[in-house]
């Protein structure tokens, strides 16, 4: 996975699944993951079908947020695990060792035991206060993203920076280190995605980032 890019995740979206899927396909981004906790499970296993089938064959992964049988059956690129999650071995026994898993961490010592687990890429955050999750966990701040992504480019693993990322403190983030980003509210929100997808492509290449999507 190249480390630069867009991960965009879906909670709580305005626009429907497939146009965010397109929109996300059209412009590069890395990774599309479906984190929708308020769907039954036929639901969910209907909208990870659609946003695999935008996906198949593109440059943009697609990952399942949690639940690694909907991540085998819409055959996924990647399953994305929490703290709270299943294992990585457990995980491997339902998707097989092919599928990429990616993990969510919350502190300078999470991070480190995940690159211990050899993941294809982790999240770290939040960075800013955020209400995108029913149970925040505590705002990291921008001081330990150059601790982790320093600690990841040693195993050669993507950091992913998320939290509470708006455009005006963007800026800080990406000082502090960071080369991937992911702002959930900032585009879920929103009915102008691609628009919004742009304008931060573009905040970012301003910041030096010429490799960036």
């Amino acid at each position: 996975m190249k480390d630069f890019g867009l991960y965009l995740i879906i909670t709580n979206p305005v626009l429907p699944y497939h146009q965010i899927a397109e929109i996300a396909v059209r412009n590069n981004v890395k990774m599309l993951q479906l984190r929708e906790k308020n769907l039954n499970d036929r639901d969910l296993l209907e909208v990870a079908y659609v946003l695999r089938e935008k996906t198949a064959g593109t440059n943009t992964l697609f990952a399942v947020n949690d639940r690694a049988d909907i991540a085998k059956l819409v055959k996924a690129d990647i399953l994305h695990l929490g703290q709270n999650d299943l294992s990585i071995a457990d995980t491997r026994k339902i998707v097989g060792n092919d599928m990429m898993i990616g993990l969510s961490t919350h502190s300078l010592e999470q991070a480190k035991n995940a690159l211990d687990l050899n993941p294809a890429y982790i999240g770290f955050g939040p960075i800013f206060k955020t209400p995108t999750k029913a149970v925040p966990d505590p705002v990291v701040g921008t001081a330990k993203i150059r601790s982790v992504v320093d600690m990841a480019d040693k195993r050669n693993t993507p950091v992913v920076a998320i939290g509470g990322i708006f455009p005006d403190n963007l800026a800080d983030v990406l000082q502090a280190g960071a080369r991937n980003i992911s702002m959930v509210r900032y585009f879920m929100e929103s009915t102008d995605l691609d628009g919004r997808i742009k304008q931060i492509t573009k905040i970012i290449h301003s910041a030096g980032y010429s490799e960036f999507l």
